[in-house]
């Protein structure tokens, strides 16, 4: 019996759905992306449910299903949210861009004094929040105390090609402060919104105002 002809009859009638499927999965691998975030470490900005809009063309194109670079589209900045697939943690992670190539970067008690000078800072009405200033980038980060806080390091130079990232949740994420710098080539894309959100605490209830909520 031969089954090559069942099997091409069932691509003839197909193609449609699966050039489709085609289209999806590439569209994925090296135009946009959305990803399922399950912690805390960057709220407020990003809460534990939401799924985020991640534009991979931001930095670069690539060839579908692979890192070969086919142009450089731009390079990630400071305040930038970014994804990337970090080799030392062995996972996807999503934080804030905070030092650039050649930035020379410390923390004092929770506040960042990027090339000689401290960010900007100001109140929040809401307990253990402050408003960052990173450069036209304003945001808000958590400060809740925590036993063994890594709010304090000594002045550290981003080398070239590498950046360095940190969760607005400073005190609760794992982020440059454990993993190191974070390679260009490890970055997938960066965030620009939240498409839609269901909330793990309360049976996965939908958080309608946070759907199509932007983050840029």
């Amino acid at each position: 019996m031969n089954i090559k002809t069942p099997l091409i009859q069932l691509i003839k009638e197909n193609c449609a759905f699966l050039l489709f499927v085609l289209v999806l999965f590439a569209s994925r691998s090296s135009f946009a992306d959305w990803y399922l975030v399950p912690t805390g470490s960057m709220l407020p900005t990003i809460v534990e449910g939401d799924r985020i809009f991640v534009d991979k063309m931001a930095y670069r194109l690539e060839v579908p299903f692979t890192d070969i670079e086919i142009m450089q589209t731009g390079h990630p900045k400071r305040g930038d949210i970014v994804v990337f697939n970090s080799e030392k943690a062995g996972n996807r992670l999503v934080k804030r861009l905070i030092g650039e190539p050649g930035d020379r970067v410390a923390m004092l008690d929770n506040k960042l004094i990027i090339n000689g000078g401290q960010i900007h800072y100001e109140d929040n009405k809401i307990a253990y929040h402050k408003i960052e200033f990173l450069d036209n980038v304003k945001h808000t980060v958590q400060l809740i105390p925590v036993a063994e806080a890594r709010d304090n390091f000594v002045e550290v130079v981003v080398p070239k090609g590498h950046y360095l990232v940190l969760g607005d949740n400073r005190n609760n994420s794992a982020d440059s402060r454990y993993y190191g710098f974070v390679p260009a080539i490890e970055i997938q894309g960066k965030v620009t919104k939240v498409l839609l959100s269901l909330d793990p605490k309360n049976y996965y209830l939908p958080r309608k105002q946070r759907f199509n909520k932007p983050l840029i």
